[in-house]
């Protein structure tokens, strides 16, 4: 049965190793959860393809089993309507899902990209190379590597975390429009871009405080609001730009070609779907969307 394989790589996972299994371990490599029931057919000739792959990979995939008709809670958890269901955990986060019975061509496709590759080795030494000083030996280094595995997001990823850590932001912006869309496409690749697309927005030369007196004295100022908003995606506070895109929104919804909502499905994207402060903001945005 599915969930009695013996396998280091293929584990059983349940309602209360979830969180174990799937989540902690993601933080190290791809999880890959396959939702199943005993009752479907598709799901018992998804399952070889699935041992095969995880075994091909040798310890750089992890396969859990979760079944549907005993693990109630992580099925709701997770939006569970149909087996089989696959979904591929990366940093405690889903980062793909498949619905329905999947090929192993179209699956390996996928999976080629979040699983780790010879080239990623290139990464911790450039890295290294870029602490050192050595910047421009550092960027040379994942160039190099990029040309010869152009298909790993994270080559250029990592240079374009280099270069906003430079404060290069138009250099980082170009070569993430640049990429292909396969790589493109990449959820860290497509979160890192909208985060980055809001750093020419704010005035990075001022302190946070400078901008949030700026909304205090002039709580009309749009533009005001657009800085700030801005600067608190560039720290990550995605909550109080939120609450600044949503300020905007109320006031003047129509702001420079309605900025506060595409701002908002900006950080929306950041976020993914499933985030609590989407979930939050949504309502007001669909408000002002019909």
């Amino acid at each position: 049965m599915i969930d009695t394989i013996d396998s280091p790589y293929v584990h059983a996972g349940t309602d209360d190793n979830f969180a174990r299994l799937v989540l902690e371990n993601s933080r190290q490599g791809p999880v890959l959860v396959n939702f199943w029931s005993r009752k479907a057919g598709p799901c018992l000739r998804q399952y070889p393809i699935l041992d095969k792959l995880v075994h091909d990979y040798a310890g750089r995939l992890l396969l859990v089993n979760v079944d549907t008709d005993n693990e109630v809670a992580s099925c709701r958890e997770y939006g569970i309507a149909s087996v089989p269901t696959l979904k591929l955990f990366r940093n405690g986060e889903v980062v793909e899902t498949w619905h329905g019975f999947q090929n192993e061509e179209d699956l390996r496709k996928v999976l080629d990209v979040h699983v780790a590759r010879d080239s990623d080795a290139v990464l911790v030494r450039a890295v290294e190379t870029f602490a050192a000083g050595e910047t421009r030996e550092a960027y040379e280094m994942i160039a190099e590597a990029i040309v010869e595995d152009p298909v790993n997001p994270r080559l250029p990823l990592t240079m374009c975390k280099l270069l906003r850590h430079e404060n290069r932001i138009d250099e980082a912006l170009k070569l993430l429009d640049s990429l292909p869309p396969d790589v493109h496409g990449h959820r860290e690749i497509e979160k890192f871009h909208s985060q980055l697309r809001f750093f020419p927005e704010t005035d990075l030369s001022r302190d946070i405080d400078e901008l949030r007196e700026d909304v205090t004295a002039h709580p009309d100022d749009m533009e005001a609001r657009r800085r700030l908003a801005a600067r608190y995606v560039t720290m990550e506070d995605y909550g109080a730009a939120l609450d600044e895109l949503a300020h905007i929104i109320d006031t003047d919804a129509s702001f420079d070609e309605e900025y506060g909502r595409t701002a908002m499905l900006r950080i929306f994207a950041i976020l993914g779907i499933d985030h609590e402060l989407v979930a939050r903001h949504r309502a007001k945005l669909m408000r002002y969307t019909h």
